[in-house]
């Protein structure tokens, strides 16, 4: 499944390994540490200037204007839609 994070940038959510709250960031030394050592590397995506969420892959860091909220209903959409049954064909009209 593809979630669609803001910016023009679409993912695929099985790349996904953390979704944080960008408040969240300050916090932790280790968060921290990390993106500085990502944005070295340059695989920092995104502007940090409106950022509400940062997502984390194997690959990237990207900084979204999308809140963690809404990023977790965009996970569970196809989540919740493949545990539905069909009932289709009992329904008659």
């Amino acid at each position: 499944m593809f979630i669609h994070i803001g910016n023009g940038n679409v993912i695929q959510s099985k790349d996904v390994i953390a979704i944080i709250d960008y408040q969240n960031i300050s916090s932790s030394v280790i968060m921290e540490e990390m993106i500085q050592a990502w944005k070295k590397e340059k695989k920092i995506v995104g502007p940090k200037s409106n950022a509400k969420s940062v997502i984390v892959t194997e690959n990237q860091i990207y900084y979204t204007a999308v809140s963690v909220s809404t990023l977790k209903k965009r996970t569970g959409i196809t989540q919740g839609i493949s545990n539905e049954q069909d009932f289709s064909d009992e329904i008659s009209l």
